[in-house]
């Protein structure tokens, strides 16, 4: 499986909370996990901006943007 790609910025009380409950159900279902801090990034800065946290597939489709929206991470990492 490819790796899924977190937006985040530091000190988003937002981005603390989805990275936690990343954490906890990676442990179970031992998906890879790439953190990008928008802010070293202009690039993502501009892109993601007031979107984050966002969590994305390797094709770029959003699975959850603010909270994590466990039902489409679960049914992304089952392959339906």
């Amino acid at each position: 499986m490819s790796p899924l790609r977190f937006y985040y910025r530091e000190g988003c009380h937002l981005c603390d909370d989805m990275l936690q409950e990343l954490k906890r159900l990676q442990t179970e279902w031992r998906f890879e996990l790439i953190e990008i801090d928008i802010d070293r990034y202009p690039e993502f800065r501009d892109s993601y901006h007031t979107r984050i946290p966002l969590l994305e597939d390797n094709q770029g489709r959003c699975l959850s943007e603010y909270f994590l929206d466990q039902a489409s991470l679960l049914s992304y990492l089952q392959g339906a």
